[in-house]
């Protein structure tokens, strides 16, 4: 049996419990007691919630195997007893995690120098600022280095524990968890935070009108002098003014915004991989899936394959629901 341990402090968010789920229908699944749930604060009893909602703790005690350290809304300095522990849970357990702001902790443990992280958006840089040496990506889903695991904020909890559980198992329980919990499918740790046109955030309208041409004219070659005619600028204006409204090159978003409608092209399963690539104005596969696996961290046939994946498990009934069914083994088949 394996023991996750979730630890939190006063102030925690809730919607980071929700991760318990997917453990908990873990056991139901397999039929048997493989995940053990407990959750501690340092110096255990009643903790608060930001809601006011109150959650009985166990002290600070052995390793768990899972460690899953959950953040709050606005992240704040730990103890040096909490940190401590923190830091020796990266030593002592399998696997440490941090749930949204949960990575500041681990950052502050020392659990993230050097290596690749990730938070929920709007914190992002504040971590990156105040642990310069932590590779802060704050355009994933989740993050796993090594034995630590970040996630995003609010429902991306589900996402790694679900990740986790994959590890542990295979990506067969963790779809079937998924949809007893109805969630579309555990998403891929490379997917984006957040959509391209939300996150870049044009203040003016010239730069609105361009990308809205963008999205529209993808099978485009979209050049800089297209996309200024349609703001009514001049190349160079376009692409100074561009980037201090973004943030971004023009050439970054235009492929930012390929991927995307790819994306989405390759979820509703019905185009080949060609026709994807041409209709998004990739041009070709190959360097669609360069794009994919310099962005999203995986070739584009992945997302395929997941779509299939769940294609088949809707075409033979199999909904996750198999310990409800009378004859219906309680222990799915592992691959090894």
């Amino acid at each position: 049996m394996r023991s996750v341990a979730f630890i939190m402090e006063d102030g925690f968010q809730v919607m980071g419990l929700a991760a318990i789920s997917a453990f908990e229908f873990a056991n139901l699944q397999l039929g048997e007691q493989a995940y053990s749930i407990s959750i501690m604060s340092e110096k255990g009893g009643s903790i608060l919630s930001t809601l006011g909602m109150k959650v009985e703790t166990a002290s600070l005690g052995s390793f768990p195997d899972t460690l899953m350290v959950l953040g709050e809304l606005r992240p704040k300095p730990i103890s040096p007893v909490l940190r401590d522990y923190i830091a020796a849970a990266g030593q002592n357990s399998r696997r440490v995690a941090g749930v949204c702001t949960g990575a500041f902790i681990l950052a502050e443990a020392g659990l993230l120098d050097g290596r690749s992280a990730t938070t929920h958006w709007a914190h992002s840089r504040a971590l990156q600022s105040r642990f310069p040496t932590v590779r802060v990506d704050d355009d994933r889903i989740f993050i796993q280095d090594g034995h630590i695991w970040t996630s995003a904020g609010m429902s991306s909890a589900i996402d790694l524990a679900l990740a986790l559980i994959e590890d542990d198992y295979d990506a067969t329980l963790a779809r079937n968890i998924a949809r007893r919990l109805v969630v579309y499918h555990r998403r891929p740790g490379g997917q984006s935070q957040f959509s391209a046109m939300l996150e870049l955030e044009p203040r003016s309208d010239r730069v609105k009108r361009a990308l809205i041409y963008a999205k529209e004219n993808l099978r485009n070659p979209l050049t800089v002098e297209e996309l200024a005619q349609a703001a009514s600028l001049s190349p160079r204006q376009f692409t100074r003014v561009f980037r201090e409204e973004t943030g971004q090159s023009p050439a970054k978003a235009v492929e930012r915004l390929r991927l995307e409608a790819a994306k989405v092209m390759l979820e509703e399963g019905r185009h080949p991989m060609d026709i994807v690539a041409r209709d998004t104005g990739f041009a070709d596969r190959d360097r669609m899936r360069r794009a994919f696996l310099r962005f999203f961290g995986h070739p584009p046939q992945t997302m395929r394959r997941v779509q299939r994946l769940g294609e088949a498990d809707d075409a033979t009934g199999d909904d996750g629901l198999a310990a409800d069914m009378p004859g219906a083994p309680l222990v799915p088949e592992r691959t090894t």
